[in-house]
């Protein structure tokens, strides 16, 4: 199993029945794919549809059929489409029960920094700073390092997405969970050891013994 799978896979046991979830751009979209179609959770899209089916059907692609990185998903039945008004009014009211988000860099207190690198060329924040603020819950997806240096950090030297607390965060080695006392390692992947994982993580890690497992 893939890296990015695996992190999917993890992050979709967090979902249950009747929850609205918004995937954000890049790994969190690969998420729905790891739930079943019966399994009545609504993904939420910012650019406007709700019942948003990941990946779409082959033969079945419409360039007017998109998740918000432009990707072309489907639409399950009974799904809904509406304008941007209508899809941040779901977000900023706090209609949303997760959101599902990418991540740069989380820090020891669990604030995230996921839309920019200073000096790039970037669109705008598009929707993380309202999704990170409004969604009742806030789960981190993504690789723990980048080019061998560590994601997870003292501080956040990029760009903050929002001063809140994120409530998850998930990687290929591990599961964490921002405390105000820092970050508890809760579950560590298949094959991994808490070393291996400190070694590569940029700040220390609770952790008490027995540390669970993935259940993936």
């Amino acid at each position: 199993m893939d890296e990015k799978t695996l992190i999917a896979r993890r992050v979709a046991l967090e979902l249950h029945e009747g929850y609205l979830v918004n995937l954000g751009i890049g790994l969190p979209t690969l998420v729905a794919a790891m739930v079943a179609r019966e399994a009545k959770i609504f993904f939420q899209s910012e650019n406007g549809i709700v019942g948003m089916q990941a990946v779409a059907e082959e033969g079945l692609e419409a360039d007017d059929l998109t998740d918000a990185g432009g990707n072309p998903i489907s639409a399950l039945p009974g799904s809904a489409t509406f304008d941007s008004a209508m899809s941040f009014g779901l977000i900023r009211g706090g209609h949303l029960d997760v959101t599902v988000l990418g991540g740069l860099q989380v820090d020891k207190t669990g604030r995230l920094a996921n839309w920019m690198v200073p000096g790039s060329m970037v669109p705008g924040m598009g929707g993380a700073m309202d999704l990170v603020t409004g969604a009742r819950r806030v789960i981190v997806a993504m690789t723990h390092t980048v080019k061998g240096k560590p994601k997870i950090v003292e501080q956040c030297t990029l760009p903050l997405t929002s001063a809140r607390r994120v409530d998850l965060i998930v990687t290929e080695m591990a599961v964490m969970e921002p405390t105000a006392s820092g970050l508890v390692l809760k579950e560590l992947a298949p094959g991994v050891e808490l070393d291996a994982v400190q070694n590569v993580t940029g700040t220390r890690l609770i952790a008490s013994e027995p540390i669970a497992r993935m259940p993936v």
